[in-house]
């Protein structure tokens, strides 16, 4: 895992380079690097955190012997080997063990199109000397992150937005038009960012700037989509099961390649035990696992990790925070996330890879499950709803019964059910569901089931409530995935939007924050290929999702220790607002900054601080994304 920075400049700007690169110290503390070609302003530079070859010999940027193509690369591709040998049958000779070395040549002797050889996570930018072009790539999913900024003459690339500060003519202009969407879903989608000309990289795309013409072209590479558009598979049940978990054993042994120590985040989840249960059985060593703990029972997955743990007899460490370990982190959380960024589950996110990177340098995460293989609970209720709609009967019954219902009452209904039944998040989920059930068509059913906060609440707000640029993120794909069923339709969605945009970016920056690699097994493009043609009857089965899942990982732990509720890794938001953040938000809520900026209508504003100074919360998340928005703009701008 690295930082990468760059620029095009035809002065020679050694400082600024090197400022920009310092900037993203936390990526790679191990080396760092620049490389100018003055001839044609090209500007590389690069943060090392070394794990394939650690010897000089992988330092970056990295130049070929004939000096015609360099590269500077964030990530991992988890199968150079194997290319390696194809290309030293071809003629190519090598002087590291790095991967880094072998994207380089098989770009060499492929083009571009080297990257559908390529299993892994990357971003990675490579300058061709002879063709006069710099060809900028992210990874299939999107684990890595590739900014880049484009005014006038200035052309700017960086796996954080930060560097940019550092360049002359970066102008921080406020892209205000987004900020409907932040404060609806809690980040901002690609390709936008919190700046005006400034983007996200989509996920699977690449640029390929002309130097002589100054001018880029964006291509789309690969597409989760395409796949659920193929014919499904006509195996049975056994047969894709064994598919399944080969797939899945093979992606977790590929990470576990490394020159550094290797560990994996147990959270006691389906996701998570599957993946340390394929590692451990395949190893000879015990497998390092780390789990956080909390006081707050609903809250707290510890226990039900480490009798995983034991189980499968795995070198087990565990660490129970306090709500001072968290709090103390929220001043950091603007500096890693540097854009506005509200996923309160970034806290424990970046205590969890504090714990890990005592003992390893690589933890492998499971993040992604839910997308691949059927797990979030708005999947479940949003497919209930979709079918209900066909009779009308029924569905208006639906939508009087809980348009009738409250959040007391549903808490109450709440306690009264069995252990294994109780919904974690209750009161979140039910006006989530609320909101769903009150929707025009199934599009909207879905934003409404991926927001943190309404659109009727935020139209009240904001100045200017509605967001206008819809079309170029990933969620205008709804209806193009018309004629999939529901299920495929969802999980197509959330792969290209919250899934990146908001899990995957949490991950990065969190384990970063700590010069901590992440790796993402679920995420194999080979398992999302393969997935997306299963039919939809073996991913929600027995009216379960992770069917599939849960089918593999009995092999290996007993149903009973993993069948419970879906917990999330998350905080107890409200009771700190009305407690040790109180002050903090009510500050917040008042900033001169919000006036200047012009977001809210003051009075809904003014009424929002009145019911918090009065211990009276209606949505914490909303009053948190302001926090996070404020901290970032004092920072920032």
């Amino acid at each position: 895992m690295c930082g990468i920075v760059g620029f095009i400049s035809k002065e020679k700007k050694e400082k600024t380079l090197k400022k920009m690169v310092q900037t993203q110290n936390h990526r790679g503390p191990d080396d760092n690097g620049i490389y100018i070609d003055e001839q044609t302003g090209v500007h590389l530079g690069h943060n090392r955190l070394s794990i394939q070859d650690t010897s000089s010999h992988a330092h970056q940027p990295f130049v070929s012997s004939c000096e015609n193509y360099s590269i500077i690369f964030n990530g991992e591709v988890y199968n150079f080997q194997e290319i390696k040998k194809e290309l030293i049958k071809l003629g190519h000779t090598f002087v590291s063990n790095s991967d880094t070395e072998v994207i380089l040549y098989a770009y060499k002797e492929w083009g571009i199109n080297a990257v559908e050889k390529f299993i892994g996570m990357f971003a990675f930018v490579i300058y061709d000397q002879k063709k006069q072009k710099l060809f900028l790539l992210r990874d299939r999913a999107g684990v890595k992150p590739l900014y880049y900024y484009v005014k006038d003459d200035t052309f700017l690339f960086a796996s954080e937005l930060k560097a940019f500060h550092q360049y002359p003519t970066f102008t921080k202009e406020l892209n205000k038009k987004i900020l409907p969407f932040y404060f609806q879903f809690a980040y901002i989608p690609a390709p936008y960012t919190i700046y005006e000309n400034c983007f996200k990289l989509k996920p699977a795309h690449y640029i390929e700037y002309d130097l002589d013409s100054k001018s880029y072209e964006m291509h789309k590479y690969w597409d989760i989509h395409d796949f659920y558009f193929m014919d499904k598979f006509e195996k049975s049940e056994e047969e894709i099961l064994n598919d399944i978990e080969a797939l899945l054993s093979d992606a977790c042994q590929l990470r576990m390649v490394s020159d550094v120590p290797v560990g994996v985040f147990l959270s006691g989840g389906y996701d998570s035990s599957t993946v340390s249960s394929l590692l451990q059985t395949s190893q000879k060593e015990k497998i390092n696992t780390f789990t956080i703990g909390f006081e707050e029972k609903e809250f707290n997955e510890a226990n039900d990790a480490k009798k995983i743990a034991e189980l499968l007899g795995t070198s087990h460490k565990e660490q129970y925070c306090t709500q001072e370990d968290m709090l103390a982190l929220i001043n950091e959380l603007s500096f890693y996330y540097d854009e506005p960024f509200a996923d309160d589950s970034a806290l424990p996110t970046i205590l969890v890879s504090k714990l890990a990177k005592k003992n390893v340098t690589v933890a492998l995460s499971a993040d992604g499950g839910d997308e691949v293989f059927f797990g979030y609970s708005k999947y479940f209720a949003l497919n209930k709803m979709m079918q209900l709609k066909a009779s009308t009967l029924k569905f208006s019954a639906l939508k009087f019964t809980i348009n009738c219902l409250n959040e007391r009452s549903v808490s109450l209904l709440n306690n009264l059910l069995p252990k294994s039944k109780k919904q974690a998040n209750i009161i979140t989920k039910f006006n989530k569901f609320k909101s769903m059930v009150n929707a025009k068509d199934n599009e909207e059913m879905f934003i409404r089931a991926s927001s943190k906060v309404k659109s009727d609440f935020l139209n009240k707000v904001l100045q200017e409530g509605k967001f206008k640029n819809f079309e170029k993120t990933a969620f205008r794909d709804f209806k193009k995935l018309d004629r999939l069923n529901n299920i495929d339709q969802m999980m197509a969605m959330d792969y290209k939007t919250f899934m990146v945009d908001d899990v995957l970016c949490k991950v990065d920056r969190a384990s970063m924050s700590v010069s901590l690699e992440g790796r993402e097994p679920l995420l194999d493009h080979r398992l999302s290929e393969y997935l997306a043609r299963v039919p939809v009857a073996l991913k929600y089965k027995q009216h379960k999702g992770k069917y599939l899942l849960r089918e593999v990982l009995k092999k290996y732990v007993p149903t009973k220790i993993t069948d419970k509720p879906k917990a999330g890794f998350t905080v107890p938001l409200k009771s700190w607002l009305l407690n040790e953040l109180k002050e903090t938000a009510i500050e917040a809520l008042e900033s001169n900054l919000l006036k200047q900026d012009a977001i809210f209508k003051e009075k809904e504003l003014q009424k929002i601080t009145h019911n918090l100074k009065n211990n009276k919360i209606g949505n914490p998340t909303f009053i948190w994304m302001i926090m996070s928005y404020v901290a970032w703009r004092k920072r920032w701008v």
